[in-house]
């Protein structure tokens, strides 16, 4: 079973150019930059906000741009395969070989035919960070404004 965890946010961001183009008389690529900052601040937050064991899970979120003139946005994801039961959680569950006929790990007694797996609670990492992203394009957008430039 494959699990894939991804978060699509996009910003119309019509109503913000409305007031930039009366304040700096156009839209600019400041709005894109305040979107594109965005975008980074999300992908950071799930970074930091994903569960450590190897580290493979909070490595593997990225982001991309997506969308053009009025209409941006981002994509901001991960392709591990438990990204979405780190997510969400799992239920408790039956665990059976798939390529053998028993199940052995190390400290095993012995090799058994299934294992009755309790589940795990669930670990959000990636709804919460895409929950800040109005919050954070706000204060992309106010620095823009306020004419400070970071990164």
């Amino acid at each position: 079973m494959r699990f894939d965890a991804s978060a699509t946010t996009r910003i119309n961001t019509r109503a913000y150019e409305r007031g930039l183009r009366r304040a700096l008389g156009g839209m600019s690529d400041d709005v894109k930059r305040a979107v594109d900052r965005t975008r980074t601040d999300v992908q950071n937050e799930a970074r930091r906000r994903a569960p450590v064991d190897t580290g493979r899970l909070r490595s593997s979120i990225v982001s991309r741009a997506e969308g053009s003139g009025r209409t941006v946005g981002y994509v901001v994801g991960t392709n591990v395969n438990y990204a979405a039961a780190v997510e969400y959680g799992t239920a408790p569950h039956v665990i059976k070989p798939t390529n053998k006929k028993a199940l052995y790990w190390p400290g095993a007694r012995h090799p058994v035919g299934k294992v009755n797996h309790p589940g795990t609670r669930a670990q959000p990492f990636m709804r919460p960070a895409v929950e800040m992203a109005e919050m954070f394009f706000r204060a992309n957008l106010s620095q823009v404004r306020a004419g400070r430039g970071r990164r």
